[in-house]
């Protein structure tokens, strides 16, 4: 399936950046780690979409390289796990060639999309590229904790005192937001946008609503938050 490098010129190196294969196929992932690192990469492979998560938080990649047909979970999940709490670049590796699959992938997050067949020379390029699009690194961590709470962004998990919270998608998409921008003022306009769309800009009783069912369910005396803080007229924050 790997094409061979175009002839020519001198091989463009990558300086020692990071990538993190994600694929099932043995044979094809071990082929793609040898010619990455004969071009400078530094490699992490790992076979399954839990292995990804857990190696994007432990090897800290500079790209991902991922196979949306993973044995544990849909590619899309892993993408969306990822977008969680990191920019990384993700670049989709697929057989899939349907123009559905490429827009799914894209809305949830990949930055490029390569299909199966490929050109080992074009994988290269679009690594780099990716690397070069990405925002400026930052410190992003995927777990954060707040008192007695354990919100684990890459895997979509809360906990309180050990006891794990149940949270509805809407409760959940709300707490990341704030989480992500813990300790800073987060507009209810913006909030409205992120967790419903631009069409509820003005719907601010939403909020009202959502926070006091975070606050029952995440601080020990919801009347007097310690976490999820209101800013009244201007928004909410999440203080750690």
């Amino acid at each position: 399936m790997i094409g061979e490098p175009g002839g020519g010129g001198e091989r463009a190196s990558a300086s020692g950046n990071r990538v993190l294969v994600v694929d099932d196929d043995a044979a094809l992932a071990r082929a793609l780690a040898i010619n990455l690192r004969a071009h400078g990469w530094d490699v992490t492979a790992a076979p399954t979409g839990a292995a990804a998560l857990d190696a994007v938080a432990s090897a800290r990649p500079d790209v991902v390289l991922l196979d949306l047909g993973l044995p544990d979970m849909p590619g899309l999940d892993v993408i969306e796990g990822i977008r969680g709490w990191t920019r990384v670049p993700i670049v989709v590796l697929s057989a899939r060639q349907l123009g559905d699959d490429k827009v799914d992938a894209l809305d949830a997050g990949a930055d490029d999309y390569v299909t199966k067949p490929f050109a080992m020379n074009e994988l290269l390029a679009r690594l780099r590229a990716a690397v070069r699009r990405a925002e400026p690194a930052r410190s992003e961590e995927p777990v954060v904790t707040a008192g007695e709470l354990r919100i684990d962004l890459a895997r979509r998990q809360v906990s309180r005192a050990g006891a794990e919270v149940r949270l509805s998608p809407t409760e959940w998409a709300l707490l990341e937001v704030l989480v992500r921008n813990r300790g800073r003022l987060v507009d209810r306009k913006l909030l409205l946008h992120e967790v419903w769309g631009p069409a509820y800009s003005t719907e601010t009783n939403y909020l009202r609503v959502y926070t006091a069912q975070l606050r029952r369910k995440l601080e020990q005396d919801p009347s007097h938050p310690r976490h999820i803080l209101t800013h009244p007229g201007a928004g909410y924050r999440f203080e750690a």
